[in-house]
C-alpha cells in the first residue's frame, strides 16, 4: 500500500485522543513498516499504555533527516460534524476526518514514501519519529527526540515536523506553558471580609497581575514582528472558587497559560509571578496564617523554536518546497523540543492550520500530492 489516501483512511479510523492509549495505531504503523522490511522501535510511557515509534530507512550515516508527526488528535465532542469524523470522507478535492490535517496526513505521506526511500539508494538516512500526547502539551516530544539521539550511533542533520503549514517552510514557533494556580484562603461570613482572606479576591489580584505582566513586556519592547500577535501572550481561561455570595471563599483555582516568543524566557515569567505570589502570601498571612498560593504545571514547558535562516535545515526545506521565504507560527509544536535535543528543526506539512481542531477538518488532495512530491525530492537529495 503506497497510496497516501488509503493509508490516511486507515489512520483516521483510529480514534486516539491526546491523553489516551495509542498502542492500536502504533501496532498498525509498526506492522506496516515491518511488511516493507523496516525495523521500528518503541519508546513507552511509564505505564506502557502509550508509545512513540521511530525507525531508520537507509544507512547508518551522519547527515540524515528526521520526519516527525504525532499520532493523537483532539476531541470531536460538541462539534457539528457533517460526516463521521473517524471515517475519511472525500468531497471533491477535500478529505474530511479528524486528524486528516493535524497531522495524520503527513504521517500517511511518510508511510506511503517508504518504497521511494528504499529505492533511492540513500547515502544518508531518513528517520520517522511518531509521538503521542502532542495535543495535550507536547508531552512526548523530548522523549521521542532523545530516543533517536541516543539509539542511533550516527548524527541526524535535522528534523522536519510535519504540522499543517500548506507546505510552507516555518522556522519559528512560540513556546507554551500551562499552569493551575490555587489560592488557599480562610472562610467565614462575608461581613467579616477585613478579618478573613477571600481566595476569590486574591485570585483576581493574581490574574490582573498576569495581564499587567503581559502589558509590561509589550511596553518594554519585547516584540517579534515575525509572530502574530508579535508578543508573548498571557491568558487566564478558567476560574473556579467560592460557594455563595455571602461566604468568604477559602479556595479558588484558575488555569492560565503563556505562549512566549523566543525573546522571552519562560522561567523568567514564572519566577516573576511566583515572586509576586510570595509578596501576597507574606502580606495576607498577617491576617490568616494558613494563607497560601500553590501551582501545578499541567505539562513541562514547551520551548519556542527559532531556527536561524542560514541553518542547513532551512536551506534544505527551501529547496524541497521551492519557497525561499520562511515564516513563523504562534501555535506550539514539537519542533522546539527536537531542536532542544540537538536537531535543528523546521515545520512543514500538508494542510491548513485553520482547519485543525474544528468540525469538518479536512486536508486537500492536492496538499497530499504536494507532500509526496516534497518527500520524493528529499529522497533524491539524500541519494547517492
Amino acid at each position: 500500500m503506497n497510496d497516501p489516501q488509503e493509508i490516511l483512511r486507515k489512520l483516521v479510523a483510529f480514534n486516539v485522543l491526546g491523553g489516551e492509549p495509542n498502542l492500536e495505531i502504533i501496532d498498525w504503523i509498526e506492522k506496516f513498516l515491518s511488511d516493507l522490511g523496516v525495523e521500528s522501535h518503541r519508546v513507552y510511557n511509564e505505564e506502557k499504555t502509550k508509545a512513540a515509534l521511530h525507525c531508520r530507512i537507509g544507512p547508518a550515516a551522519d547527515g540524515g533527516i528526521i520526519l516527525s508527526g504525532h499520532t493523537d488528535v483532539v476531541p470531536t465532542v460538541g462539534q457539528p460534524w457533517e460526516t463521521d469524523p473517524f471515517v475519511l470522507t472525500q468531497k471533491g478535492d477535500k478529505l474530511y476526518g479528524r486528524g486528516s490535517c493535524d497531522m495524520k496526513g503527513f504521517i500517511a505521506c511518510c508511510l506511503a514514501s517508504v518504497p521511494h526511500f528504499q529505492q533511492a539508494n540513500l547515502a544518508k538516512p531518513v528517520y520517522f519519529a511518531f509521538s503521542f500526547d502532542e495535543e495535550i502539551g507536547c508531552r512526548s516530544g523530548d522523549l521521542t527526540a532523545a530516543a533517536i539521539r541516543d539509539f542511533y550511533p550516527e548524527k541526524p542533520a535535522g528534523a522536519i515536523i510535519g504540522e499543517p503549514t500548506m507546505l510552507r517552510p516555518i522556522v519559528g514557533q512560540k513556546g507554551i506553558m500551562v499552569y493551575t494556580t490555587t489560592v488557599h484562603g480562610s472562610q467565614g461570613h462575608s461581613s467579616r471580609i477585613k478579618d478573613e482572606v477571600d481566595a476569590v479576591q486574591e485570585a483576581a489580584r493574581l490574574i490582573v497581575w498576569l495581564e499587567d505582566k503581559m502589558d509590561a513586556l509589550i511596553a518594554a519592547g519585547r516584540l517579534d514582528d515575525r509572530f502574530h500577535p508579535n508578543h508573548t501572550s498571557i491568558h487566564t481561561g478558567k476560574i473556579s472558587g467560592g460557594s455563595a455570595f455571602n461566604i468568604i471563599a477559602n479556595e479558588c483555582s484558575f488555569d492560565w497559560e503563556f505562549r512566549n516568543i523566543p525573546l522571552d524566557d519562560a522561567d523568567g515569567i514564572i519566577n516573576d509571578f511566583q515572586a509576586y505570589c510570595a509578596e501576597r502570601i507574606d502580606l495576607k498571612r498577617k491576617t490568616f496564617s494558613g494563607f497560601d498560593v500553590t501551582h501545578v504545571a499541567l505539562h513541562p514547558p514547551v520551548p519556542p523554536l527559532d531556527t536561524p535562516e542560514d541553518a542547513p535545515i532551512v536551506e534544505l526545506i527551501k529547496e524541497l518546497t521551492g519557497i525561499s521565504e520562511t515564516d513563523t507560527v504562534s501555535y506550539a509544536a514539537e519542533a522546539g523540543q527536537f531542536s532542544r535535543q540537538g536537531f535543528p528543526s523546521v515545520i512543514c506539512g500538508p494542510g491548513d492550520i485553520a482547519q485543525a481542531h474544528r468540525a469538518n477538518e479536512f486536508v486537500g488532495v492536492g496538499q497530499l500530492g504536494g507532500c509526496m512530491a516534497l518527500l520524493g525530492r528529499l529522497a533524491q537529495r539524500l541519494g547517492v
